[in-house]
C-alpha cells in the first residue's frame, strides 16, 4: 500500500486500512498481518475515516462528484468487493457504525447523517456546528467535534435528535474524540485533552499546552499523541 490514511478499522476478523497513495483498502489479517485483499477504491481525504458493521466496511471515496454530491462506498465483508455507492452531502469525510446505523459528518454542510444499510440511502440529517468532523459513538449518543467553533454536538443515536451543543474552545483542523468511563475525551493541537461529562453535558476538565492529535480510551485509560512530540501518552483514569 501507499501512504496509508484516513483511520483504520477492525473488524470480520481482519484489519481495514485506506490507502491514500493508490485509492484503495487493503485486508489485512487481524492474526497473522498477511495482506488478504486489496479493494479498488480509495478514501476522499487523508483526514477521513473508516467504519465497519452490518456485514461490510464503509469508507466515504469522494468528497463531490460530478453531481456534486459526495459518496459513501459499502465493501461487503464477505466478497471484498464494492456493494453499493450512497450519495452523501458534498464535504463529507468521516462515516461511523452505530445503533445498526452509518453516521457521517458532513464538514462543508453542518450536518450528521444517517444512512440505513438496509436501504443504502440517507434516512436523516441532524445540523451540527460548523465544520464537523471526527465522531464517536457513547452513552447511546453520536459525539461530534465541530472544527469550525470547537464545540462538541450531541445527537441522540436512536431518534437523530440534537440533544446538546457542549461549548469546549477547542476549534482548529485536526483533532480527534473518545468515549469512555462515561466521558467524551475531545484532543486539538495546545488543548490536548477536554472532558466532558455524560451525564451533565459539561466539560469538567481541559488541559492546556505541548501534545495533543489524537485520542483513544482502552483499557482504563486515554491513550494521547503528541505530535510534534513524537509520543504516545497513557493517562489513567480513575
Amino acid at each position: 500500500m501507499q501512504k496509508p490514511g484516513s483511520g483504520l478499522a477492525v473488524g470480520f476478523g481482519s484489519l481495514w486500512v485506506p490507502s491514500c497513495g493508490d485509492k484503495s483498502v487493503v485486508r489485512v489479517d487481524a492474526r497473522t498481518g498477511a495482506a488478504q485483499a486489496t479493494i479498488p477504491v480509495g478514501p476522499a481525504d487523508s483526514e477521513g475515516g473508516i467504519t465497519a458493521g452490518a456485514g461490510s466496511v464503509w469508507l466515504v471515496t469522494s468528497a463531490k462528484d460530478a453531481e456534486g454530491d459526495g459518496e459513501l462506498t459499502r465493501i461487503d465483508a464477505a466478497t471484498n468487493k464494492v456493494a453499493a455507492a450512497i450519495k452523501i452531502p458534498a464535504g463529507s469525510f468521516n462515516p461511523l457504525f452505530a445503533e445498526g446505523s452509518v453516521w457521517v459528518t458532513s464538514n462543508a454542510g453542518a450536518v450528521l447523517v444517517r444512512v440505513d444499510p438496509a436501504t443504502n440511502k440517507v434516512a436523516g440529517s441532524t445540523a451540527v456546528g460548523p465544520m464537523p468532523r471526527f465522531l464517536v459513538y457513547g452513552a447511546g449518543s453520536i459525539w461530534v467535534l465541530n472544527q469550525g467553533d470547537g464545540t462538541v454536538s450531541r445527537v441522540d443515536a436512536k431518534t437523530g435528535k440534537l440533544e446538546a451543543t457542549i461549548a469546549a474552545g477547542i476549534p482548529g483542523h485536526g483533532g480527534e474524540i473518545t468515549f469512555g468511563a462515561g466521558s467524551a475525551w475531545a484532543t486539538e493541537m495546545e488543548f490536548p485533552l477536554t472532558r466532558i461529562d455524560a451525564k451533565t453535558n459539561k466539560v469538567v476538565a481541559q488541559w492546556h499546552g505541548a501534545g495533543g492529535d489524537s485520542v483513544r480510551y482502552a483499557f482504563g485509560s486515554v491513550w494521547l499523541t503528541d505530535l510534534k512530540g513524537g509520543k504516545v501518552w497513557r493517562i489513567k483514569v480513575p
